[in-house]
Order: structure tokens, then sequence, then C-alpha cells
């Protein structure tokens, strides 16, 4: 197996005291702490449509669902409902066992370990740090390049589609990649999660952010995209430039960096450059097709091209709207995609030569290796069932309502954004934000005279901005473990940039109301 370790210990510090906790022991403090909080909360919850919309205006408390053994039970059972808790579709209440909707992560946890028996078994051959070795070389004048390509690829995939959790399978080649160029760790997490999140905060045509949210807010996808195609390009430009402008301060003076560099990262640094020199065998260039070819389909078999091309014809007799999905819109998900990396792990030990040994190894070794960060996906989504089981939700939602209800124009966008910064925390779903929140601001904003296509994109930006560092987010905890980076240092990286796109968002928005 190569010496290159896709998710590595933290950097070990040499100070003696208090030392941050790892991202597990992180995880575990939030689930406590949003456990005790629920007990602070009121429960409470809306009367919902058919659809499960909440009605606005139709908020009331009602007793806890749970008494206090329940409670201490699901603080408990919060890893395993993480895992595979379904959600009862009459209660709401979200178990290990019975009859429901799947809940739990368990689509995303296989998925990164199938990822990491893959990039395992890719690492092996060898093929991945001679092609990394020469892209350096290739680049070595104006490394900040792959930054920018890597940035705007991944922001344009996140504006378009919601590329977020697809992100886990980068981190592989991503690490030795930076490392190589003269970078850090916090590059490869800025580069990869400042990408994405910038990307679907700033959703242009997302359909499971921007769609969901124009449904409920009863206009079309289309309004309002102007300036949301400007936001994108503003906030994107901003993200970029910041993670550039920390990664070029980084390698010209690699002691500012907030992570440091090990020994580990300087060693593999110098295997890339090593390998630069040496030409990649025949089996090697045949295991790099199959790599970049897998990627590729993992992009596009998630992009749903239904929602972003319509596929409609009209009957010529009954001149009805006929659905006509192309059988090369795939429409995978994580079990496909879990399949794919791992049959993927398997044909390339095969094309290395490996024998049955070395091919199980390399996947079981693989499976070790990124078995953190699936428990860290597995975490951040038991701490939303606790607020999920106890009905709390609504009760922020009704906090919200009541906040923004009776504000100006300008008031209102900027609480919007705002307000749902906080409740992005707490619901880190794009899609189930949208249908709770949604219902209930486009009214609000009628009354303010607020364009309901103004107010979906005032919920875009402020839900997106949490995302960046919310403790429940798989996208956030899952890449951070990959990439090596403590939980602590990495909200000291994105706070200054937060503050910075929150600020341009104001502006932006304010402005869009003062027009309207």
């Amino acid at each position: 197996m190569s010496d290159v370790e896709p998710a590595p210990a933290e950097p070990k510090e040499e100070k003696k005291g208090f030392q941050f906790p790892s991202t597990m022991t992180v995880l575990i403090i939030v689930t406590l702490l949003v456990w005790i909080a629920a007990f602070l909360i009121p429960s409470g919850t809306y009367e919902h449509d058919e659809n499960g919309v909440p009605q606005p205006g139709s908020y009331r408390e009602i007793d806890s669902p749970q008494d206090f053994g329940e409670r201490v039970g699901d603080f408990f059972l919060a890893p395993v409902n993480g895992l595979y808790g379904l959600q009862d579709p009459e209660t709401g209440t979200v178990v290990p066992f019975g009859v429901g909707r799947l809940f739990g992560a368990v689509g995303v946890f296989a998925f990164v370990l199938a990822i990491g028996a893959f990039m395992t078994m890719v690492l092996a051959t060898g093929a991945l740090d001679v092609a990394i070795g020469k892209l350096a070389y290739a680049v070595r004048r104006r490394p900040w390049l792959v930054i920018v390509a890597v940035m705007a690829l991944f922001s344009l995939l996140g504006t378009t589609m919601g590329w977020a959790d697809e992100t886990l399978g980068f981190y592989a080649l991503i690490v030795p990649l930076m490392l190589t160029l003269g970078y850090d760790r916090m590059v490869v997490a800025g580069t990869i999660i400042a990408s994405a999140t910038v990307g679907a905060m700033a959703s242009t045509v997302n359909p499971f952010s921007i769609g969901v949210a124009s449904e409920f807010a009863d206009v079309g996808i289309g309004d309002g995209i102007g300036l949301r195609w400007l936001g994108w390009f503003v906030l994107t430009a901003i993200t970029i430039a910041y993670v550039v402008w920390y990664a070029e301060r980084v390698k010209a003076r690699p002691d500012r960096s907030l992570v440091g560099i090990t020994d580990e990262d300087r060693a593999v640094s110098s295997s890339e450059q090593a390998a630069a020199g040496l030409s990649l065998t025949g089996r090697q260039k045949l295991v790099l097709a199959i790599t970049a070819f897998s990627f590729a389909l993992l992009v596009f078999s998630v992009i749903p091209w239904d929602s972003i091309i319509g596929f409609e014809e009209t009957d010529p007799i009954t001149h009805e709207t006929i659905e006509n999905d192309f059988w090369w819109n795939l429409g995978w998900w994580f079990p496909e995609l879990t399949a794919l990396f791992l049959v993927a792990a398997i044909v390339v030990g095969l094309v290395a030569g490996y024998g049955e040994a070395e091919i199980t190894g390399n996947i079981t070794q693989g499976f070790r290796d990124f078995i953190g960060a699936g428990i860290a996906v597995v975490l951040a989504r038991g701490v939303t069932v606790i607020l999920n089981n106890t009905q709390t939700i609504d009760t922020i939602l009704s906090w919200m309502e009541d906040a923004v209800s009776g504000t100006d124009a300008a008031v209102f966008t900027s609480l919007v954004l705002l307000i749902n910064t906080g409740i992005a925390f707490i619901i880190p779903s794009s899609s189930g934000h949208a249908t709770l929140a949604m219902p209930l601001l486009a009214p609000l904003g009628d009354f303010a005279d607020v364009s309901r296509p103004l107010v979906v994109t005032a919920w875009s930006w402020g839900a997106g901005i949490a995302r960046f560092i919310t403790p429940t987010s798989a996208v956030v905890m899952a890449g951070i473990a990959l990439a090596g980076v403590r939980y602590d240092r990495w909200i000291r990286f994105m706070l200054p940039l937060m503050g910075i796109l929150a600020v341009a968002c104001l502006v932006m928005l304010g402005i869009a109301a003062a027009l309207e």
C-alpha cells in the first residue's frame, strides 16, 4: 500500500495543556448539548396540509411527546438512529425499527467506506503518486490555478445540483496534490468544503434547494434567477480569492499555517515529487483511466438532468404533456454510487495484477482508513434526530415567524438571511429546511412588500452561510476528518470568510429590495 494516507491523524502539537478534542468527540459533545437544550425549548407543532407543509399562523405549544426515560433512550440511540433510523409516517418519530422513511445516513456511511476501499486500491498501485507528481511539476509556476479550477467546478456543481456529500470521494485525490504543491491540509478542506458550500448557498437552479423553496413559495424556479447568478459569481469569487490568499501565504510562510505541516505531510509531498520523474506503466495508465471514468460517472449520474433540461413531449393526438426521460438520465444516489466504487475497487485490483489476498486486504484497509469519517456522518445525523423526536423544530420555526412579521422590505430580507443562518445549524438538509421555512416566509414577504423570488434568494443565502461550519453537517464534519483538520481550526479559518460573505449578501439583498 502507498504511504499516502487519505485521512491521517490530526497534527500533534508540542504544547502541553488543553487540547481541542477530535471531530468525533466534538459531535458527541454537540449531541449532549442539543439533548439538554431540548429540555429548555417547548415542544410545539404547526398544522400541516396533506403534503406535510406547515400552515402560517397555526403554531401551538404541546405537551412533550417524550418522558424523561424516553429522552434518555433517545440520547443513547442517537448514533443508531443516525445510521439507519426510520421515520414513522404517522407520528414523525425516528426509531431504529418498524416501518417508515429512512431518516438515517446509512447511504452516506456506506458510500464513504466504498470510496475508502477504491482509493486505497488506487493508491496501492502507485499510479496516483506518479500522476500527481507530474501534475504538480506542470503547474509549479502557478499552483494556485489548481485551486481556482477545482473550486470553480465544485461551486458550479453546487449551484446547479447541490453538490455536497459527493465531495467526500475527492479527498484522497486532493490531499496529496495540495501537499505536493506546497500547501497545507486547511487548503484541502477549504478547496473542497468552501467551494461546494458556497455553490449550494448561492443556488441558481439547484432542484434540491431553490427548486423546493420556489415550489413552496409558489413561484417558478427561474424567477429571480438574474440576482441569483450575480450572487453566485460574486460569492464564489470572494470564496476562491480567500482560499487562494491563505494558500499562497502558507506556501510562502509555512509557519503561518493554522494546522501546521507535519513530518507525515512532508513525507507525502516528497514521495509525490520523487514520483514525478517516474514513467507510468501500462497497468498504471489503465488504473488512472478507470479512476477518471469512475469519478466522471459519479458526477454525471447524480445530476438531475430531467429537472435541468426537462424531457417533455406533446402527444400528437391528445395534446397532453408526456414525460420522456432518456435512458442516460441515470438518477443515481448513494446505493448505486456505493456499488460503483466497490466494483471499481475490485476492477482496479484485477488490472493491477493483485491476487485475492491483496485485493481484500486493500479493501479492508480502505474501510479502516475511512471509518472515522463515516462515524462523523452518523453522529451528525443523530443530532437532528433528537430535535425531531422532541418536536422542538416547529417551536424554533415559530420564533422565526414572529421575528420577521411586520417589518419593512430591507429589514425583512436581512432578518430572513440572519435567522435562517441560525436555523440551518439544526436543519442541515436544504430541501428539509425549505419545506419547513418557505411556506411561512413567503406569505410574510407579501406583507413586507418583498417579492417571493427575493424571499427565496434571501433564505438560500442565509441558510448557506451556516453550512460552512455547522456540526450537524456530514459534509463539514466528515470532510475535515478526511482532510485531517481539527474543528476549532476550521472555524477559525472560516469565520472571516463567513463574515465577508454575510456582508456581501446583505448589501446585495438591500439593493435588490430597494429596487423592487
